[in-house]
């Protein structure tokens, strides 16, 4: 099983004194350290106007580590589609992958936060099937042998070929599923897929259904299941105090960047979004002591070991760790990537 970095730049928490800019320096410098300590992949979040996270361009972010890393693959985690212009997507990561010798894995997402679509001008309640048509421009704009086009509700592309071309043929694509509307669109399409545990918990039962039904639903629309992802909150914990800590600083990611984020209001939201109300009602209620392993890798390397000896027995190809969530401090984290590389990743041999 792989093993790489996650983080989506959450911010939005009272008090803070650390500035957006400063974050994003330190998110480069995390991802730059998961490359010297041998992780496999770096998987930066996409959020807009400091509404949950703060890095609005994990492109050009992930495209100034290129010359300064030599084997870390590098993705958008995820691109939300809906608030861009497919081709500028397909050109940006083709251009991405060109100048890293074929080192992306490209990952999509519909987004949930209403507050980052307004300033776009994107129609919140059309994203899906903004979401599904821009999938469909970006593959044509890498796959296709020559000159393409398309013409569809939202799109109207003349006959055209984008360049550069991605080095990588197929270039891999994952989507980002919190609902079985997105497993049956990741299927439909013969997409790779990420789910993140704590979702897949409240809305599947658990990583091991979620992985199921992804492959299920594959073989249905006639494709070989593809790979299965996920990303997973951590914080390693050798006493009490570090676990309390830890379980502090994830009820203030839930309470302060997550809930804030999340639509609640079903009049607010496309229906294929209502499944929301669920989680927002679980999170609201949620006390720290009920954080599970359905939720966040807590406690001793040992502990962590033996449930990531589970996920991967589920089907996980990769785990994505969130190492920098709930404001923690820059050494902390680099610290905790290196103990997790040595005392836990051993195990795990890819």
């Amino acid at each position: 099983m792989d093993l790489g970095y996650f983080t989506l730049s959450d911010n939005a928490y009272p008090n803070n004194t650390r500035s957006a800019e400063q974050l994003i320096r330190e998110i480069r410098e995390q991802a730059i350290y998961a490359d010297e300590l041998g992780m496999h992949s770096a998987w930066i979040g996409e959020h807009h106007f400091a509404s949950l996270g703060v890095n609005s361009r994990p492109g050009t972010l992930l495209a100034s580590i290129i010359p300064i890393t030599k084997h870390i693959r590098m993705a958008p985690a995820v691109s939300v589609l809906p608030l861009h212009h497919p081709l500028e997507v397909a050109e940006e990561w083709a251009t991405i992958d060109l100048i890293s010798d074929g080192r992306v894995d490209f990952a999509v997402g519909r987004g949930y936060d209403r507050r980052e679509y307004a300033p776009f001008g994107a129609p919140f309640m059309e994203s899906k099937e903004i979401f599904a048509e821009s999938i469909d421009v970006i593959s044509k704009a890498w796959n296709s042998p020559g000159p393409w086009s398309h013409k569809g509700k939202y799109f109207d592309i003349p006959e055209m070929q984008i360049t550069p071309q991605p080095v990588q043929k197929p270039l891999p694509m994952y989507m980002g599923s919190f609902s079985e509307t997105s497993v049956d669109l990741a299927a439909e399409r013969g997409m790779n897929i990420i789910f993140a545990p704590f979702a897949a918990g409240m809305v599947f039962g658990g990583l091991d259904n979620a992985v199921n039904l992804y492959r299920d639903k594959c073989v249905a629309h006639g494709h070989e299941p593809g790979r299965a992802m996920c990303s997973y909150f951590i914080h390693i914990a050798e006493t009490a105090a570090e676990e309390e800590f830890g379980r502090d600083a994830q009820m203030a990611y839930f309470k302060h960047c997550v809930l804030p984020a999340f639509p609640s209001d079903p009049a607010k939201m496309p229906p294929t979004m209502h499944y929301f109300t669920k989680m927002v009602d679980i999170l609201k209620n949620m006390k720290k002591e009920d954080l599970t392993d359905k939720s966040i890798l807590l406690g001793s390397p040992a502990k962590i070991i033996e449930t990531l000896k589970r996920v991967e027995a589920a089907g996980i190809a990769e785990v994505i760790l969130y190492f920098n969530v709930g404001n923690k401090p820059h050494p902390l984290v680099k610290e905790q990537m290196a103990k997790f590389m040595e005392e836990i990743a051993p195990e795990f041999k890819a």
